[in-house]
């Protein structure tokens, strides 16, 4: 069975006490209500709380991931966060190839296959983003715009560090725009990533393969679109900024 994850990306929000609380929040609930055990819970807060939120999350199911990560090694980059200093402080996850550092910062292909690569080499696993604008999939390119995205970056790994990866969908046009995915075309792309999958890795690394959407998953969408069979979870973004919200996406993903 393929594990189920909700990851909340908190993007460049919140203070520092205002993340301690939304951390403490999350915890409670969590631990009041009961996390679903099939479901992972990851948390990806801006790098200078991700020792804090190390702390607040250290006895209970809820694991830290990044934002981001360097493709270099410890050097001199100034500004730059290296793998190796993330795993120093028990990052398990980080986000990769997310739509707004492909806009706003220009990453390429050949940068964000880098950073997938230097995650792995410190055993922090990859949630690998993909996914189309609004005027590619109007013209009919979604597919193969997928299809590059994934073909030039991490199906270039062997299939040991491929099997370490989590795909994140998430169909740019449907991200703080007020217009959702449908469930159905979730599904749809959903599955053709994993047939891609199948196709290159084989029929049981393309079944075991967690694949999340994260298009503006919601407390209200998220069990018709959990209920999907290629959908494994989401990659949640502003619900993730509210403890309450957030917790009954992670128990949508469990039902």
């Amino acid at each position: 069975m393929r594990t189920k994850i909700v990851a909340g990306n908190w993007k460049m929000n919140k203070s520092f006490e205002d993340a301690d609380t939304l951390i403490f929040e999350i915890v409670d609930m969590l631990e009041e209500q009961g996390k679903p055990k099939e479901v992972d819970v990851i948390i990806c807060p801006p790098f200078i709380f991700l020792e804090l939120a190390g702390d607040i999350t250290e006895d209970s199911p809820v694991f830290v991931g990044a934002q981001n990560v360097s493709q270099y090694e410890p050097g001199a980059y100034t500004g730059e966060i290296s793998a190796s200093m993330l795993r120093s402080m028990h990052i398990d996850f980080a986000i990769i190839g997310h739509s707004e550092r492909r806009k706003y910062f220009k990453e390429t292909d050949e940068e964000l296959l880098a950073k997938a690569q230097s995650a792995l080499k410190h055993d922090i696993a990859p949630i690998f983003c993909c996914g189309e604008l609004l005027a590619e999939r109007e013209a009919g390119k979604h597919f193969e715009i997928v299809q590059s995205q994934l073909e030039n970056t991490i199906f270039k790994l062997d299939p040991e560090d491929f099997a370490r990866v989590i795909i994140a969908y998430e169909p740019v046009w449907a991200i703080g725009t007020g217009v959702n995915a449908t469930s159905e075309q979730a599904q749809e792309m959903h599955f053709f990533i994993r047939e891609l999958i199948w196709n290159k890795f084989g029929a049981e690394l393309a079944a075991d393969k967690t694949i999340i959407y994260g298009g503006s998953c919601n407390a209200k969408n998220a069990k018709e679109l959990f209920s999907m069979p290629d959908v494994d979870g989401g990659l949640i973004g502003g619900a993730s900024l509210k403890a309450e919200e957030f917790v009954q996406i992670i128990k949508a993903a469990g039902e």
